[in-house]
């Protein structure tokens, strides 16, 4: 029972940390706000989302040294933090200020804590890897349900509107319930310190290797795909919608904003259940059919969705298509950590899952500053010239996949 007890308390901290995710519902408001364009403004989530692909790394390798306890609770504190001093930053309307908070401070807390609880979870399950991981990474996706859906517009109603003070709320919640989730996650005995010798293999000679680089470069893509929606996925359903309504339809109008802001909302929630359920349901698929195999469904599945989406003109329709990008943007999450054991063994599954989340780091940056840049110079055609980039992307990465040899990777 206290694997089980172990899992629920690390998908309940992935729960809070995933909130992350939630970015898009916060991308228009914050452009009106301050005046800064799309791309300065999807920003500071690029930057969060590659220091925490940075960060993880370092957490990784080093968790059987400071333990998962320390390394989670800490991560809550710093992502907490960076949302007190986004507030501060959205007040005083400093860019670089929010770059350091949610990007590079926040970034760093998400890292320290989003490894931590999937290694520790891997650990303690000799079986079924797929369904106990994916179970824990399936609360990172539904981070986005319960910012869009109860803390932000709560927040937002308590505060009259102010993002400054919604942030302020928001980092006020995390820095009391992250820690105490976090505070109950350890590893089995045979897992602890002894190990250490082991993980001081260099990982470097491991990373060098056509399996680590073929892995990191489909992951590194199935992120691009997803992020070019968890980015600005209501900014894009909002302009589907505005060609809906009439001509001389005043967008300014309180009234017709609310109404889009809460389409918006709506998608972000139900997208981030597909979100976290697909990283329950593709990790256990995987436990059945392989760990590659389900990796390449998924990039070609999503492949053939780009490819539609360049078609695609009704918002309903746009919308069912984002949520099976994001089931399948959440199976990779959900099949990863199996994946990394198989390759790598229990002894350097953190160390070597760790380096793997870099590719998370990078996807970060490359999905949302492609939708940024095709809305701040294509603004009429943005949504089809990033469809088209994300679905080339998805074919090259399927490709990459029919490279991989699956065979345990061993280096003396």
């Amino acid at each position: 029972m206290k694997k089980w007890h172990i899992a629920i308390t690390g998908t309940f901290t992935h729960l809070l940390l995933g909130t992350v995710y939630a970015w898009s519902f916060f991308q228009t408001p914050i452009t009106e706000f301050t005046g800064w364009n799309n791309a300065q403004a999807a920003w500071a989530f690029s930057l969060s989302i590659f220091m925490l692909g940075v960060t993880a790394a370092w957490a990784g390798n080093k968790m059987s040294v400071y333990g998962p306890r320390k390394l989670a609770m800490i991560g809550g504190a710093l992502y907490a933090l960076g949302y007190l001093i986004s507030g501060f930053a959205l007040a005083n309307q400093s860019l670089v200020l929010l770059y350091f908070g949610f990007g590079i401070i926040g970034g760093m807390g998400l890292g320290l804590a989003y490894v931590t609880p999937v290694a520790t979870v891997s650990a303690w399950f000799t079986q079924k890897q797929g369904l106990a991981t994916g179970m824990v990474v399936m609360g990172f996706g539904f981070g986005a349900l319960v910012m869009s859906k109860f803390l932000a517009p709560v927040f937002l109603q308590l505060s009259d509107g102010n993002l400054s003070t919604t942030f302020y709320y928001v980092g006020a919640v995390m820095i009391v319930l992250i820690p105490i989730l976090a505070s109950f996650l350890q590893l089995p005995k045979t897992d602890k310190r002894t190990e250490a010798i082991q993980e001081k293999i260099s990982i470097v000679n491991y990373i060098k290797t056509k399996p680590f680089i073929t892995v990191w470069l489909i992951f590194m893509i199935n992120i691009v795909a997803g992020m070019i929606f968890i980015s600005f996925q209501s900014p894009l359903l909002q302009d589907l919608l505005k060609t809906k309504m009439p001509a001389g339809t005043d967008f300014s109008d309180a009234g017709i904003v609310a109404s889009l802001a809460a389409a918006g909302a709506t998608l972000i929630a139900i997208s981030s259940i597909f979100n976290g359920l697909g990283r329950f349901v593709w990790g256990s698929v995987s436990d059945k059919i392989g760990r590659m195999p389900t990796f390449r469904i998924l990039l070609a599945l999503q492949a053939v969705i780009f490819g539609l989406l360049i078609f695609v003109r009704e918002p309903v329709v746009f919308s069912v298509l984002v949520c099976i990008v994001l089931l399948c943007y959440g199976g990779g999450f959900g099949v990863l950590p199996s994946l990394t054991k198989d390759m790598y063994g229990s002894k350097l599954m953190s160390s070597l899952y760790g380096a793997l989340l870099t590719a998370w780091g990078v996807g970060g940056i490359i999905g949302p500053q492609i939708v940024a840049f095709m809305k701040d110079n294509y603004a009429d055609k943005a949504g089809l010239y990033a469809f088209m980039v994300g679905g080339g992307l998805l074919v090259v990465g399927f490709l990459i996949s029919l490279g991989y040899t699956g065979q345990k990777t061993n280096v003396q």
